[in-house]
C-alpha cells in the first residue's frame, strides 16, 4: 500500500535512505552521505513524501519537491519486485516529472529510462564532483 509520510516513518526511512545511497553510489565516499545525513532527516518531514508499506512495514518511498523527484528508495531485499514501479506510478498524476541521477548508476538510469524519462541534460554536481543527468517525463510521451 502506498500512502503519505508520517513522523513515526522517518527513522526507517532514513535507514533506506542511508543504505541506498552507499550501496548504489559506491563511487561517492561513504563521509559524504553521513555528512548529510542530518539536513536530509530534518527536510524530510516537511516534503511531500509517500511509503510503500507491507505487513506494517516500509519497504520503500518517494519524495517530491513539486514535480521533482528528490528520492526514491527501496529497502535491500525488496529491489526489483516493483515497489520503485508503484511508487512513481503514484506521483505519475503530474503532467511532468524531472530528477537528477548519476550516470555512473546505470541500474537507476536504466530504471527511470523504462519508466519513460528521458535524459534532457548532463551537467557535473557540485558537491560530489560526480557527473549527472536530468532525467524528464511528459505525461504521453514515450
Amino acid at each position: 500500500m502506498i500512502r503519505l509520510f508520517e513522523f513515526r516513518d522517518l527513522d526507517r526511512i532514513m535507514e533506506i535512505w542511508l543504505e541506498g545511497n552507499l550501496k548504489a553510489h559506491s563511487f561517492i565516499e561513504e563521509k559524504y552521505w553521513r555528512q548529510n545525513y542530518k539536513k536530509v532527516r530534518s527536510m524530510l518531514p516537511n516534503a511531500e513524501v509517500y511509503v510503500f508499506e507491507e505487513k506494517g512495514e516500509i519497504l520503500g518511498f518517494i519524495g517530491m519537491d513539486a514535480e521533482y523527484i528528490a528520492g526514491l528508495f527501496v529497502a535491500e531485499g525488496y529491489r526489483g519486485q516493483g515497489i520503485g514501479h508503484q511508487l512513481i506510478s503514484a506521483v505519475k498524476r503530474k503532467k511532468r516529472l524531472s530528477l537528477h541521477v548519476y550516470e555512473k548508476n546505470i541500474g537507476a538510469v536504466a530504471f527511470y529510462r523504462a519508466e519513460g524519462f528521458h535524459i534532457e541534460n548532463s551537467m557535473t554536481e557540485k558537491e560530489s564532483g560526480e557527473q549527472e543527468y536530468l532525467m524528464v517525463f511528459y505525461e504521453g510521451i514515450e
